[in-house]
């Protein structure tokens, strides 16, 4: 059995994340909230829906991807829907399914907010790091989400990520339309 207590350098590896863990939610909500007038979570919902086929996902689905639970999500897709950034249809594969879809609205708010967050995660994370740093980063990710999520749900969700080559992601608008990344890349993760 492991001791109940953590030794000094485990302590002192684990103060630091915990601080990580509390600091930087809370600087990419006041980004977000800033720039969006959404919150961290509305935008992560949103981002992720930008990047799906159609920009439309079926509720299940986005509950899993972001380790909310059902009623959570509903609720937030509530809110956003009262917005019109977000609408709620019937899932041709599944009547009993509902998807929630991207409005033109939602996708203006994704291009409005993406910009700002992208620069709070480079100035906090990125630009903090080396590059073997962000290697290590990845690496330690993978090791905790080993054990966190071990059906891999969120490794799957991102593993477009991995590889050498830049991200290969869809553009979130049709080719052509303003505000669609023209390499293909996404502006929003």
């Amino acid at each position: 059995m492991d001791a109940p207590w953590l030794d000094r350098r485990q302590l002192r590896a684990w103060v630091r994340f915990r601080a990580v863990l509390e600091l930087l939610p809370t600087a990419l909500d006041a980004q977000i909230r800033r720039d969006a007038d959404v919150n961290e979570f509305e935008y992560h919902v949103l981002a992720m829906l930008s990047e799906t086929p159609g920009r439309t996902l079926r509720m299940t689905e986005v509950a899993r991807r972001t380790a909310a639970t059902l009623p959570r999500l509903s609720h937030v897709v509530s809110r956003l829907e009262g917005r019109g950034l977000v609408e709620r249809c019937a899932c041709p594969e599944d009547r009993r399914a509902t998807n929630a879809r991207l409005t033109e609205a939602g996708w203006a708010k994704v291009q409005q907010a993406a910009p700002g967050h992208v620069a709070t995660v480079r100035h906090h994370v990125v630009d903090a790091l080396t590059d073997e740093q962000l290697d290590q980063l990845a690496a330690i990710g993978d090791a905790l989400l080993a054990r966190l999520d071990p059906p891999g749900v969120m490794a799957a969700t991102y593993s477009r990520y991995d590889g050498e080559s830049e991200p290969s992601v869809p553009p979130v608008a049709p080719a052509g339309r303003a505000g669609a990344p023209r390499d293909g890349r996404s502006a929003v993760m």
